[in-house]
């Protein structure tokens, strides 16, 4: 069986990250067929009016501006189609997710695309993926009251139909960095290839 991995980082740190460090490790482990690398250190393009406006023309109307305007949104939603699983590897800044993460889910999060709105509310469309999340923070503890980041992407995740989503956490890296990337490394020796 052929499997596929999506792999993105978004740490601005291209060297010394430790989440970078973690979602390698994470992508080896799952010994892929085939891995699709998304690297948003180089930020992506903030929504604006235009591409409001086009994404919400019926993709039977939509211009050729309309259509360049989505393009890369087009390409990254492909890429989360054609993934089995997806490895996210993310700082905590701030108490959430790094601005060009945001972006990135700003791009895919579409209706009609990744999801729909049905009368019982809204229905992810990418269903049956997996996701696993390798999270590094300075000071705040994975799943906590003030952990905005893992609980964002788990939330937006389901959103778009991916509810299999498990966390790797090297959290508190400032109060016990050993013990931390320790616990990561236990962490992902359980996960299933």
């Amino acid at each position: 069986m052929t499997t596929t991995v999506l792999h993105i980082d978004s740490s601005a740190r291209t060297e010394g990250s430790v989440s970078r460090d973690l979602s390698a490790q994470i992508t080896a482990r799952l010994g892929a067929d085939n891995v699709i690398r998304r690297d948003l250190a180089a930020p992506l393009p903030l929504l604006d009016g235009a591409w409001i406006g086009a994404n919400f023309t019926p993709a039977d109307q939509r211009s050729e501006a309309d259509k360049q305007l989505l393009a890369l949104s087009d390409s990254l939603v492909e890429e989360l189609k054609q993934a089995d699983t997806i490895v996210i590897g993310t700082p905590i800044y701030n108490f959430s997710v790094p601005s060009t993460l945001k972006a990135w889910i700003d791009l895919v999060a579409r209706v009609g695309v990744t999801f729909r709105y049905e009368e019982t509310g809204p229905i992810g469309l990418l269903e049956g993926k997996r996701a696993i999340i390798a999270v590094a923070s300075g000071g705040t503890q994975a799943g906590s009251d003030i952990d905005f980041a893992t609980t964002y992407l788990r939330h937006v995740l389901g959103f778009i139909g991916i509810t299999e989503v498990e966390i790797v956490a090297a959290d508190a890296l400032m109060v016990d960095a050993d013990s931390a990337l320790a616990k990561a490394k236990t962490q992902i020796e359980a996960l299933a290839a």
